[in-house]
């Protein structure tokens, strides 16, 4: 076998063991829903922590399971428009690790948004969470913001959710 043919097998070889997956995590193009707000004194204003897992323990604190994060941010409102001020993300330690909302956006009367954090970003880790900032009509109900984790891996498959507790 001439040595080009097996150095180009060999890399060839090496270059399909390979399974770390080369994923890149765009941020959210919400460009289109940006709200210009006006007279947001007399509005309702609020903070809503939520917990969210991109990882959770299997058997021992050792052995971590990769969960998919659906993150729904819902407008509870049959007539009024909501407002997204603020969509942070955090990992376990505290850490800013992504702002999804850069300027206030709008949810239309019973619409629901949602961010997706892949199964393959671990970096919020076990105790990740988000904080969101947001701003209602004066009587309008508080907008519901919910997690849904969830994997399937061959025969295995766990699933769970979580719900938004009001802070301020």
């Amino acid at each position: 076998m001439k040595p080009w043919i097996f150095a180009l097998t060999v890399i060839t070889v090496l270059f399909a063991c390979d399974n770390e997956p080369h994923v890149q995590f765009p941020e959210e193009n919400w460009s289109d829903r940006v709200a210009t707000m006006q007279n947001t004194d007399s509005m309702a204003h609020g903070k809503t922590y939520l917990s969210v897992y991109s990882q959770i323990y299997s058997f021992s604190q050792q052995r971590k399971y990769n969960m998919t994060g659906m993150v729904s941010l819902r407008n509870l409102s049959e007539s009024d428009t909501v407002y997204i001020l603020r969509a942070d993300y955090f990992n376990t330690v505290g850490k800013n690790i992504r702002s999804y909302v850069k300027k206030p956006v709008f949810l239309a009367p019973m619409e629901t948004i949602e961010i997706v954090i892949a199964q393959s970003d671990v970096e919020g880790g076990t105790g990740s969470n988000f904080l969101f900032e947001w701003k209602t009509p004066s009587g309008c109900p508080e907008p519901l913001f919910e997690g849904v984790m969830n994997s399937m891996e061959g025969a295995l498959g766990a699933s769970f959710t979580t719900t938004g507790k009001r802070i301020e």
